[in-house]
């Protein structure tokens, strides 16, 4: 989110340490989440984050670090994004300590862009390697020397062990990496008994669904105090190099309104155990352009308060179908918001919401209806990865011509559409959205996308969205006066 002409030198003293893998599921989000609890406990303010689109370990980083936990994701914010984004969120905090995703060096290309190991070299910080030692001795200090050469720019400060089988097991493994890797093991796992993170179809479940979501934590930060040098790992971090550049700042300035600063346009977004998935950036967005932020539920309301826009992000409507759907006020306010002419914009599982009907199994449940779409539940992802989307038609957010660069997972798809009755606003470069060529459907002042979007690459979303409800608010503010005037009511006019 760089603002012109405002460059300056930035400088990241911060302390600050990234954890990766081999691979996808080698306890990398126990060891993070514990360690940022445990350095909670000793007084250290840390800034968490979680490199990639990921929402639900970012979730467990921020519960544990009872801060926002942000994502950064060079696909999705640019460098320059991610630059500007880890200064202003590091700033008077005592560490940031990252989580890498899947293994060190896989991107979203065979050269690795996006990577870890890229980011890691980007903003120059240090990496712990967690590797899961099941069934394998010194074959682990291979791969551990493997990653130190496959990339000699990578700094690579030590390794924790992770799924130990024995006391044996482990020395062997200890003398291996410090024969051959010269760098130390900062930690050594056993093999534990129970999960502390349940999962489920996209991943973890998360800790709004937990219903032991703060005893996880405490318990993956009494395994951390127990098993991993501390100590070791923060000297690292404090020893992270400087990093000093001359960076945009960051921040979309206030916009000027056409009315009185007192009625800041009201932007909903629905936050619940059913939609969460939102990067706190987005929100912020949002807000620093001048909105007043508005948290509901669709759950718990019985209808949706009076907004000038509404933002839906994706979440699990699967696991909340029955709720959802009993909550009938609710999903008839927003129903008649929308033919009102009410912007809103919705994520993949928001965009479920929108639908007319979502089939879980064998239980049909009704949605909004705003789209006369029927989605199903299926058992495998139907689209998972990076997005690359152009604008083709007319929508109420975005210029046509402009390119948008997002990330999907959904295991839903649509079973039935009539072309007839919806318009797509979008083409699919690279990814599926909605039928592997299109995204992007459009009703009234609505744009719903299975696509993720981040505001630091994507400045457009906020401005779009921000724009449309101060548009709707002034086409209010003059309804409601032609109607004291005259005594009756007349129709919201779109103009997108």
């Amino acid at each position: 989110m760089p603002r012109p002409g405002k460059n300056k030198v930035m400088a990241i003293d911060c302390p600050r340490i990234a954890f990766s893998a081999l691979r996808g599921n080698s306890g990398k989000t126990l060891i993070t989440v514990g360690l940022t609890a445990q350095l909670r406990k000793q007084g250290k303010v840390i800034s968490p984050f979680k490199k990639g689109p990921d929402y639900i370990d970012a979730a467990w980083l921020g519960l544990a670090a009872a801060r926002p936990c942000y994502n950064l994701d060079t696909f999705l914010m640019g460098k320059e994004g991610v630059l500007s984004s880890f200064f202003i969120h590091t700033d008077q905090t005592d560490c940031a300590l990252i989580e890498g995703n899947r293994g060190l060096f896989d991107g979203s290309d065979v050269p690795g862009r996006c990577s870890t190991a890229q980011l890691a070299k980007l903003l120059r910080i240090p990496i712990v390697l967690i590797v899961d030692c099941s069934m394998a001795t010194r074959t682990i200090a291979a791969l551990v020397l493997g990653c130190q050469h496959f990339d000699p720019e990578i700094d690579l400060k030590g390794v924790i062990l992770n799924r130990i089988g024995g006391s044996r097991h482990e020395s062997v493994i200890r003398t291996a990496i410090h024969e051959s890797c010269g760098i130390p093991v900062l930690g050594a796992i056993p093999k534990i008994k129970g999960v502390t993170f349940p999962e489920r179809h996209m991943g973890l479940v998360p800790p709004s669904e937990h219903p032991g979501a703060l005893k996880a934590v405490d318990e993956s930060a009494k395994i951390v105090e127990q098993y991993i040098d501390v100590e070791g790992i923060w000297e690292v971090a404090v020893n992270a190099q400087s990093l000093s550049l001359l960076q945009p700042v960051s921040g979309l300035e206030k916009r000027e309104l056409p009315f009185n600063e007192s009625k800041r346009p009201r932007i909903g977004f629905i936050r619940d155990s059913a939609f969460w998935f939102y990067y706190p950036d987005n929100l912020q967005a949002l807000e620093d352009l001048g909105a007043e932020m508005v948290q509901c539920s669709a759950l718990l309301q019985d209808e949706l308060p009076p907004l000038d826009a509404l933002y839906i992000g994706g979440g699990f409507p699967e696991t909340h179908a029955e709720a959802l759907a009993k909550n009938v006020s609710f999903r008839r306010s927003l129903r008649r918001a929308v033919e009102d002419g009410l912007p809103v914009y919705a994520e993949c599982g928001g965009f479920m919401y929108l639908g007319e009907k979502l089939i879980i199994e064998d239980k049909t449940f009704p949605m909004v209806g705003v789209f006369p779409l029927t989605f199903a539940q299926g058992k495998r992802p139907q689209a998972h990865g990076y997005s690359i989307l152009e604008v083709e038609h007319l929508n109420p957010y975005f210029e046509a011509g402009k390119i948008l660069f997002g990330h999907e997972f959904h295991y839903s798809k649509i079973l039935d559409s009539n072309e007839d009755t919806v318009a797509f606003a979008l083409k699919v470069n690279r990814g599926y959205g909605i039928d592997g060529r299109r995204e992007g459907l459009c009703y009234k002042n609505v744009l719903a996308t299975y696509s993720h979007l981040h505001v630091s690459g994507t400045e457009v979303w906020a401005l779009g969205l921000f724009d449309q409800a101060v548009q709707y608010r002034k086409r209010s503010d003059k309804k409601r006066e032609t109607s004291s005037l005259h005594g009756k009511q007349f129709p919201v006019a779109l103009n997108f």
